[in-house]
């Protein structure tokens, strides 16, 4: 067995992030060792089933300096005593130099706390995102003097500022051994900054289908019937779910419908209003957060999954995300936009629907699939044919483990 790893996550558990646990059980089942460092604590009141299958311990940094000064201050003193010390500190002065914000001080206090209760028998660090959990990794791993990684996915590739991705990309002893990422589409726009292009990874998350019930066995919805929508996702303006119910209100008077929405998020009270003043509120259904097997569970009673993500203005767009992977697995036709890497899983009439993302573009495209359900259900049935043959999970995972074997033995 390598060594021990340190995994640098933003918070633990997420409902949002799926990806991750899945990810993380996965490696342990590969036979990986590791504890979990986590930013933030939950703030989540649920959690899946998946989050229960994990054995690792979780450990919290203090997720603000002044919650814990005796830790701080602590860690600080075992921290200046390391070999690296001196040149972590360089590296963020000059951070923070670029970026004078209260959040990059913070990443040095909880870079100190890691380095200094970091186990012995650590012998690397990997960060799931590459802006504030990768910049925590980096500084602790400069301490200590090991080897670091990264896993980036999309809003960490989009809002961070060119030269820290290139920095953390350096070709020297401060950058990242290794940086994996979940898109073809992050992939080209974090090997152009990257000094040696090689270190980046394409792994798809893909989907662990033993985790998924087979998917239903139902004749597609006559035209005349009433038309069940459902979505999933945060209520952020990437999600474009303002957009998705100025399009809901445009629908024909003749065509019944009901949407179901599943998470949370800040936009829930201004989304809700919006509804009501469509005068759609009673044809939609806020669920808020919920558990994978509730997910599915809508999934299987739905007959068409919309995602309406657009790039929002601060230039945050989703990677692919994988409640459209979850939506094929259960044979639910799909309705989503071309943003960021979706095309990479969806192509447009033959996997599902790629609209435009305004909604006139939305309203149209619902109502042509409520019109032609033998279409929709036939462009279901080749996405999960997709999903089987080329977005499973093993394949992904067997690149990360070997890539993280290796950055543990390279100390």
């Amino acid at each position: 067995m390598t060594g021990k790893l340190a995994i640098v996550v933003k918070g633990w558990p997420r409902l949002s992030e799926t990806f991750i646990a899945q990810e993380l059980v996965a490696l342990e089942q590969a036979g990986h060792e590791f504890d979990i460092w986590s930013l933030r604590h939950p703030t989540d009141t649920k959690t899946h089933p998946l989050h229960d299958r994990l054995q690792a311990q979780v450990r919290y940094l203090p997720e603000y300096l002044h919650h814990d000064p005796a830790r701080v201050w602590k860690a600080r003193e075992v921290a200046r005593t390391l070999p690296g010390y001196a040149d972590a500190y360089a590296v963020w002065r000059r951070d923070l130099a670029r970026d004078l914000d209260k959040n990059r001080i913070r990443r040095f206090g909880q870079a100190c706390v890691l380095a200094a209760e970091l186990p012995a028998q650590t012998r690397g660090l990997y960060a799931h995102f590459l802006h504030t959990p990768a910049s925590v990794a980096r500084y602790a791993a400069i301490m200590r003097g090991l080897p670091w990684s990264f896993s980036a996915h999309a809003k960490d590739i989009w809002t961070s500022p060119d030269w820290e991705i290139a920095e953390k990309l350096a070709d020297d002893a401060t950058g990242a051994t290794f940086g994996a990422t979940c898109t073809a589409y992050g992939a080209a726009q974090l090997r152009r900054l990257a000094a040696d292009p090689s270190r980046i990874d394409l792994i798809y998350h893909g989907l662990d289908l033993s985790r998924f019930p087979e998917p239903p066995e139902h004749a597609p919805r006559r035209p005349g019937d009433p038309l069940r929508l459902m979505s999933v996702g945060r209520l952020v303006e990437k999600k474009g779910f303002d957009r998705l119910i100025a399009a809901l209100a445009q629908l024909p008077d003749r065509l019944d419908w009901h949407w179901t929405h599943i998470g949370g998020g800040p936009l829930s009270e201004p989304l809700a209003q919006k509804a009501s003043a469509s005068g759609i509120a009673a044809r939609i259904t806020w669920c808020g957060p919920c558990d994978q097997p509730r997910v599915i569970e809508q999934m299987r009673n739905a007959d068409l999954f919309v995602l309406p993500s657009r790039i929002a203005a601060d230039g945050d767009r989703d990677g692919l995300p994988n409640v459209l992977m979850e939506a094929a697995s259960q044979r639910l036709a799909i309705l989503t936009t071309a943003v960021s890497a979706i095309p990479e899983f969806i192509e447009d009439g033959v996997h599902g629907t790629l609209s435009e993302d305004t909604p006139a573009a939305l309203a149209t495209a619902i109502s042509r699939l409520a019109a032609d359900p033998d279409h929709a259900q036939a462009m279901a049935d080749n996405a999960l044919a997709r999903l089987r043959a080329e977005f499973v999970m093993e394949p992904g995972i067997e690149r990360l483990s070997q890539r993280l074997h290796r950055l543990t033995e390279s100390r």
